[in-house]
Parts: C-alpha cells; structure tokens; sequence
C-alpha cells in the first residue's frame, strides 16, 4: 500500500557517520571505473549500488525503483496502459508476478495468478535478466501474441497471451439475480476507486439494491487514501479506520468522517469477501469494516501485508519506494505475515487453483501425464465420469461431448482452442458454485 505524500520519519542521528561510511562507495566506484579490464557501464554500477541499498534491508516492500519500474508503478494506479495486465517483480533473479493480474486482463484470462515466475518469454530464458528488459520483452503492440514459460510451484507450462489494452476501472458492479443484493467488485484502490465506488452503488441503489457484497478477493491493494475515504462511507462518523504505528508504538489514526467522505454513507446491509490475494489496503477495508461496524467477512484469510510505504521522487525518474510505518486494525492489531480472518470460512473447490491446460501440446487418447491429470479433474468437476492420469475412452468421450457443446469440432483431442473452452466452463460453474459469494447472499437474504 502506498502513500502520495511523504511521511514524516525519525531523524537519523549518525549523520557523519554515515556520510564517511558513504565515501567507501564512491572509493569502490572510483576503483572499478579505474582499474576493471573491461569497459564499465557507469549508469549499471549506480543502479547497483542503489538497489543494492534498499535491497540490505531485507524488506521485499522496500524497492528502488528505475525510472522504467517508476513507471510501471504509476501506471498500474492510472486509467490505462497497454501490456498483459500483470505487474511484476524480481525473486531471486526471476521475475515474478507481484499481485493478482488485473480483472480481465489477458493475463487474467490465460489463468496468470500472484506469485507464477516467468522462466522464459518467447523462448528466452529471463533469469539474470533486469526487469526494465523483461517488461520490455513481454509488451508490444496491441493485437501481438507473447508465449511465457511460468512455474508455479513445482510445474512449469506455456501459455500464449494476446497483447491489448488494458483499462483500469477498479469496481465493476452488477445485481445479484433475483435478489435485491448489489455485488461491488474491487480490484485494486487506484487513484479513481473511491469515486467509482461511490457511483457504483448510487447506481446499483436506483436498480433497486437494498445490501450489498463487497468482494476484495485478489485485490492487492493500492493508494491508503482511497482506502480510507472508501471505509469512511461504511462506518459512522468517528469510528477508527485504522492505526498507525513505529516502534514505540501507535503514532496515529485516522477516523471516519465527512472530510473523508464527503458525507456520503452506506447504511444498507453489507458483506465483504476476501481471499489469500486480498493484501494491504483491501486488508485495512476489511479489517475497518469488520471492526469497526460489525460487518460479517467471508471467505479465506487474506494475504497479511501490514505495512506502509511512501514513494519519493529521487530527481531523475527515478523513485525510491520505502516501508515508513506499519498500521494496525482499529483494535490494534498488526496483520503482518497472517493475515484478516473472516467471520466464517468459504473458499473455492481444489482444482480452481490447479495449473491450466497445456496449449503448445495436444493432449489425446493413450497418453499419461500430470497435464492429463489435471484435465480429468477439470471434466469431473463439470459432471463427467473421468479420473487418474491417463486418456482414456471416457475423457475421449468427455472431451467430444464437451467440443461439440462449445460448437467445435468433436475430434476427442485438446488442442488450445478444446483447453480454452474447457476452462472457460469451468470459470462458468465456479461463478454459479462460488462458496464465498453464496455464503454472503444467504446472509443479506436472511
């Protein structure tokens, strides 16, 4: 979670020290320019040294950040961009998607999640790479195709995504059918979200919503400001949003009120859902809502990130992204590594986390593999009569049935086109089985 404004922090006593402790770097720079066989690149040594600083605090929110990494930060909280939707980061000298790809973004829809590292982009293997050059590797033109090799867990598979461009609306509403219950989905807290959740529900109000179900699951988080003017609209004046604190302790705390809000209130019935993707700012919305008016929380601990960072200018492009404080829920406490827990539990079934069809090979009748395995779990989980590793007559007929349904040709083989209508149908049941959402319409029926 991020703030616009710089924090006040405490003033560094060892001054001079650290200013003789700095001249060894620029002796050690001197050294190398100097002295090193080959011709050095003065630009890369400084960019070393600075994320070689942030990275010694063993803090994976404390970042330096070039001016391509700037960029990408400032435009995963603007209107639109064009990529793949997924932001990343490098672990262990592999870029790793860092939150959940944005709502309908390609990369949400080839079945990209947080934390899948990227081995290869068009073959190329990207470890050792900076991430200025894999970023630029994975864009390109809108309407272009990019094939990434992505391990997650222990498997590794290919999977071919279509360029676009990706619009950043942050909540999408719609009526729950046959209900008078309005569902709010918010994605991440960007610069607009407080703004689009306010006309959201005034719209899903004149279509006759009378309670509504929050749902923050996969929602990284964002911009503490928004956050807070949106828990604002939930709670009533005065209540505690959220706590900060140093190490000696709480410093501060922000309150709902008008100035946060402008007076603008939610006093229908409200559920809120999360999951282990819902981190930092959708964390403090939960925890405010949930403490602080008694809302019910459903679904499955949340990620855990309890910590603010600042992002400053460093003069050049560049900025630097910095842990400044933690914060606290409005009954003190610090969520950090374990998370919100929900009133009551609601998750999806085991193979909506499973690994996604191959697409560079076909899968047909004789074969076994773990690829197999997994799609005899996705055609059982959609009613047919299919089990083990192995293709076989009823994943043949399973897989026919299933082509033709989705108006394809019934030749009993997954190519990329069957893998794709198969997951699809299966995004279909999830939204109709989805415990957590189902939970939370029994409540608000109630």
């Amino acid at each position: 979670m991020w703030q616009k404004a710089t924090v006040p922090t405490a003033q560094n006593q060892s001054t001079l020290a650290a200013s003789n402790d700095l001249e060894k770097v620029q002796t050690l720079f001197d050294q190398i320019r100097a002295n090193y066989y080959q011709k050095v690149d003065e630009d890369a040594l400084i960019e070393g040294a600075l994320k070689g600083m942030t990275d010694a605090l063993g803090d994976p929110y404390t970042t330096y950040l070039s001016e391509s990494a700037a960029n990408e930060l400032s435009q995963s909280l603007s209107s639109s961009f064009e990529g793949i939707g997924a932001t990343l980061t490098l672990v262990d000298e592999y870029p790793e998607i860092a939150q959940a790809p944005i709502k309908n973004s390609p990369a949400e829809k080839s079945g990209l999640r947080l934390n899948d590292r990227i081995l290869k982009v068009d073959g190329k293997e990207t470890k050792g790479q900076s991430l200025t050059e894999v970023v630029n590797n994975i864009r390109g033109k809108k309407g272009t195709t990019v094939k990434l090799t992505i391990q997650r867990e222990q498997e590794s598979f290919d999977v071919s995504i279509t360029r676009d461009t990706i619009p950043l609306e942050t909540v999408h509403t719609s009526m729950v059918d046959g209900e008078k219950i309005g569902k709010i989905e918010i994605t991440t807290f960007g610069e607009d979200t407080a703004s689009e959740l306010k006309a959201g529900i005034e719209s899903l109000r004149k279509e006759g919503a009378k309670s509504f179900i929050l749902d923050v699951r996969q929602n990284p988080g964002g911009l503490l400001d928004q956050v807070q003017n949106m828990a604002s609209m939930f709670l009533e004046d005065g209540k505690t949003i959220v706590k900060f604190a140093d190490e000696s302790g709480v410093i501060s705390e922000t309150k709902a009120s008008a100035a946060l809000d402008q007076g603008f209130k939610v006093t229908e019935p409200v559920v809120v859902l999360v999951d282990g993707g819902s981190a930092s700012a959708a964390e403090i919305f939960a925890a405010a809502l949930q403490e602080s008016a008694d809302v019910p929380i459903v679904g499955t601990e949340t990620f855990g990130k309890g910590t603010v960072q600042n992002v400053k200018e460093l003069g050049d492009n560049s900025e630097l992204k910095m842990t400044v404080m933690k914060w606290l829920t409005p009954n003190e406490e610090w969520v950090n590594e374990q998370g919100v827990m929900p009133d009551q539990q609601a998750d999806f079934p085991d193979y909506a986390y499973l690994a996604p069809l191959p697409r560079d090979k076909e899968l047909k009748a004789g074969q076994s593999s773990e690829a197999i395995d997994r799609l005899n779990q996705f055609l059982s989980a959609l009613g047919y009569q299919t089990t083990g590793d192995t293709f076989d007559q009823p994943t043949v007929s399973a897989v026919q049935d299933l082509q033709k349904k989705a108006g394809l040709e019934a030749t009993g083989q997954v190519d990329a086109k069957t893998a794709q209508a198969i997951e699809k149908a299966l995004t279909e049941q999830l939204k109709k089985e989805d415990p957590a959402y189902l939970k939370a319409i029994e409540l608000l029926s109630k």
